[in-house]
């Protein structure tokens, strides 16, 4: 089946791109293996024909955004991401009425209605980056709260105000003191994604997105314990063999799971199930995501 698929993304002029939380046998197939502003950017100058998404929906919609003219399609229709899913866009609507001053400021995690109402998007990567950027003192911040209070502690003279206050990751939120506990007592460094709750932010030693964690992992060769999906850790395994990574066996991203090979290659063979967006909403989101690739790659 792996044959199979090579010799359709040949026949199809597709580009398959895989995020890290991906099962290993997908991300072995893609040709881009990235965090979701990794792919962004990839998905923004593909000239393939056809761009297969294997991750959720708000990435298969970010592709299409940033690439219209492009038919891109995601495996499984749904495959969709429950932080995204606090974030609509009446809140959006209803907050920008209280705070008038304030920047919108929307993680690429999130629907592309939701992207359309932002003044500029962000990812894990660069949301301090995107945000120390603005003029403005108040910044709306949405949906994943601990996020928000990441770039809120580092950037202590912006007032973030968390859009909703409680949206957030399970996978992220999963993440214990008693983790904590218990990578201290292997001797490992806590590497943790700024998604995780704040008291766990505070106890690691280095914060990073899943793609800065790859980036990072270069040239190390302390052990690390990761406090994000467990698939980064088999990714940083096949990526740096020699080194020690320790996971979470139950961080696990349901959706993430859902693309298998069967379902990848009859996404090739029938081009399914192609992302369809309002030209509207696409104009609208695709300026907040260009700004936040101008700022911030």
């Amino acid at each position: 089946m792996e044959d199979e698929i090579r010799a359709l993304k040949t026949k199809k002029n597709a580009i398959v791109l895989v995020h890290n939380y991906q099962p290993m046998e997908i991300q072995a197939l893609g040709d881009v293996v990235g965090d979701s502003l990794q792919l962004a950017v990839e998905a923004r100058r593909a000239e393939a024909d056809l761009i297969v998404i294997c991750g959720v929906q708000f990435m298969a919609e970010t592709a299409k955004i940033l690439n219209p003219e492009r038919k891109v399609v995601i495996p499984v229709p749904d495959a969709g991401c429950p932080l995204a899913d606090f974030l609509t866009p009446e809140m959006i609507q209803e907050a920008k009425k209280r705070y008038p001053d304030a920047a919108v400021v929307v993680y690429v995690n999130s629907t592309a209605e939701a992207k359309a109402l932002a003044d500029i998007t962000c990812t894990s990567a660069n949301a301090v980056q995107i945000v120390a950027s603005l003029p403005n003192d108040t910044i709306l911040f949405g949906p994943d709260a601990n996020l928000a209070a990441y770039v809120q502690r580092e950037l202590p003279d912006k007032t973030i105000i968390p859009l909703p206050p409680g949206g957030h990751c399970y996978v992220h939120t999963g993440f214990t003191l008693a983790d904590v506990e218990a990578a201290r007592k292997k001797g490992s460094m806590i590497v943790c994604h700024p998604e995780c709750p704040p008291e766990i932010q505070e106890q690691a030693d280095l914060i990073m997105s899943t793609g800065g964690m790859i980036q990072g992992a270069i040239g190390g060769d302390e052990p690390w314990s990761i406090f994000t999906e467990r698939e980064v850790v088999s990714r940083l395994r096949v990526l740096y063999p020699g080194r020690v990574f320790y996971e979470k066996p139950e961080a696990v991203c349901a959706d993430m799971k859902k693309i298998s090979l069967v379902d990848l290659k009859r996404a090739l063979e029938r081009e399914e199930h192609e992302i369809v967006l309002s030209r509207e909403v696409m104009n609208r989101a695709h300026r907040a995501i260009e700004r936040m690739i101008a700022v911030g790659t």
